[in-house]
């Protein structure tokens, strides 16, 4: 896709976010949120195990997705990169779904999953109507290290998982 294009698709600056209904699978809404500025709230009871939505937007290979990233990351600016096999991660500021917008907490409530090379979120524990939806973003140690604001008694005090140890 040529950049022309691709810049039609992207979130026009200052639009309100949604969530679009064809990649929900239960009532979701995106309201203001106590851990970071706007999140997704769940508007109906969700069973543990449900599939709540799918993870959209453009697809890249590895190469464009870091040259994006690259060109485009600013501290603390949020950035939509989601990997779903080696070579291809879907950039959610393109045409994305609204589940870009569930927050990170290191005590979350949903858990990704790949299916075929697609990303859906699935409840980890049952969650109440009103809750906001979170996700341990589990970033890869040499990415930079966000500051976590999950406030839960696990917190990490970042969105980087923990460097796996080797036993002795």
């Amino acid at each position: 896709m040529n950049s022309s294009k691709r810049r039609q698709t992207h979130i026009r600056k200052g639009a309100a976010p949604r969530i679009d209904p064809r990649s929900a699978f239960v009532p979701l809404r995106i309201g203001r949120s106590g851990i970071h500025a706007i999140g997704v709230f769940a508007e109906a009871d969700i069973p543990r195990g449900a599939k709540i939505i799918e993870y959209t937007g453009e697809r890249l290979t590895a190469a464009e997705a870091a040259e994006r990233y690259r060109h485009n990351w600013k501290p603390q600016k949020p950035f939509y990169l989601l990997k779903v096999s080696p070579n291809c991660i879907i950039d959610a500021e393109f045409r994305g779904s609204g589940a870009e917008r569930i927050n990170h907490s290191c005590d979350a409530n949903v858990l990704k999953r790949i299916i075929r090379r697609r990303a859906f979120f699935f409840a980890k524990k049952s969650i109440a109507a009103g809750t906001e939806l979170t996700l341990d973003y589990n970033l890869h140690p040499t990415m930079p290290h966000y500051k976590c604001a999950c406030g839960s008694a696990n917190c990490r005090g970042t969105f980087t998982r923990r460097p796996r140890t080797r036993a002795k």
